[in-house]
């Protein structure tokens, strides 16, 4: 068989059912995300092979077109994939299209999209610390009449934000593209989706101090309720010029 454009996906799915060697199949990217297709989106799918086994489909090893784009790969190398690593959130909110494992690839999946609580916990306490940082450096920056990177800065604060509200859920943070799908259909615990999103927008766009304040001592509050007050007391006086004045 060859995979042919426009039908490759259907083509290659049907092909890759019949073989007994492959366990699972996963379909990532827009695909997966209800709404986010667009002309241009292709299919990104996970084959994933019984470990120790030999199959023919390993010639479409690598294999991408506008179309299709393939990743083969044994279950061990599927239960490892994003653990950690930036596909764990594709994985997390990806689609089965096969699971010959009763069950076994959608268990796979629902550990990637949820942190364990060590890990959570140790991710945000570091995300809170870049977060803090960065605001910092932004308010010190606008202080001083540094007017780009004070933007900078407070655009990279809302990176680092977001790693840490959903570390604090104990969830991988969607890629940008699916950061509004996500929030709409997962909202995170305790924020308004509509007001983050815009004070995410207004400080990453504009750097306004005033903004950056309002969200950190937000942001505090959460932070020293769960346990990573420590994190914020290293700062010590510097958190004056990051809270509300």
């Amino acid at each position: 068989m060859t995979v042919q454009e426009h039908s490759a996906y259907d083509a290659f799915v049907e092909l890759a059912v019949a073989d007994a060697t492959v366990v699972g199949l996963v379909l990532k990217g827009s695909q997966a995300h209800e709404g986010m297709t667009t002309e241009r989106s292709d299919h990104d799918l996970y084959v994933v092979l019984a470990d120790g086994v030999t199959t023919d489909l390993t010639r479409f090893t690598r294999h991408r077109t506008s179309e299709l784009d393939l990743v083969i790969l044994s279950l061990d190398e599927f239960r490892a994939a994003g653990m950690p690593g930036f596909e764990r959130y594709a994985l997390a909110r990806a689609r089965i299209v096969l699971d010959r494992l009763d069950g076994g690839i959608a268990q796979i999946l629902a550990g990637k999209a949820r942190l364990d609580a060590r890990e959570a916990f140790h991710q945000a306490g570091e995300w809170l610390d870049a977060y803090t940082n960065s605001l910092y450096r932004s308010v010190k920056n606008d202080r001083d009449g540094h007017v780009r990177a004070a933007r900078l800065d407070a655009a990279d604060s809302i990176r680092f934000l977001l790693e840490l509200l959903f570390a604090l859920d104990r969830r991988p943070r969607p890629y940008n593209r699916y950061l509004a799908w996500e929030l709409a259909r997962f909202p995170l615990p305790g924020w308004d989706t509509g007001r983050l999103l815009d004070a995410a927008d207004q400080i990453s766009g504009t750097g306004d101090v005033s903004a950056q304040r309002l969200l950190f001592a937000q942001v505090e509050t959460v932070a020293r309720s769960v346990g990573h007050g420590a994190v914020l007391d290293a700062w010590r006086d510097d958190l004056l010029v990051m809270r509300p004045q």
